[in-house]
């Protein structure tokens, strides 16, 4: 059986998309949200706030998605959280190279903040 989904780390650059996610996630989803505006601070933040899952964008300044995601692979605490990537490069072909090197889904951005929490879910059950 899949363990509830609560705590989910928000892994964002742009500060007016971290507002819309939080929100989204919390009022709509229910979630508890911790937000990281870089690659560096998830890795910080991550095993002490020990999320059940990591929404990761892509596309960040200094530390970029991928990189984030090798590091958190390598690190006990959050090698085996899932991640999901938000991206605005939602191709089929890079779609796949998430999803083979790991990441459970990818949600193309701009997301509709309505419906966020429900894809998250889908894809989670969907694990």
């Amino acid at each position: 059986m899949i363990r509830p989904l609560q705590r989910i780390l928000l892994v964002e650059d742009d500060p007016d998309i971290q507002a819309v996610g939080q929100l989204a996630l919390e009022a709509v989803g229910g979630f508890t949200v911790q937000l990281c505006s870089s690659g560096n601070a998830a890795l910080e933040q991550a095993p002490t706030f020990a999320p059940d899952l990591i929404l990761l964008d892509v596309m960040m300044p200094g530390m970029d998605g991928m990189t984030t995601f090798t590091a958190l692979r390598q690190n006990p605490l959050t090698a085996t959280v899932p991640v999901i990537f938000m991206t605005a490069k939602v191709q089929v072909h890079e779609v796949a190279h998430y999803k083979e090197l790991g990441a459970l889904g990818v949600i193309s951005k701009p997301f509709d903040p309505m419906t966020l929490s429900n894809l998250i879910l889908e894809i989670w059950q969907a694990q």
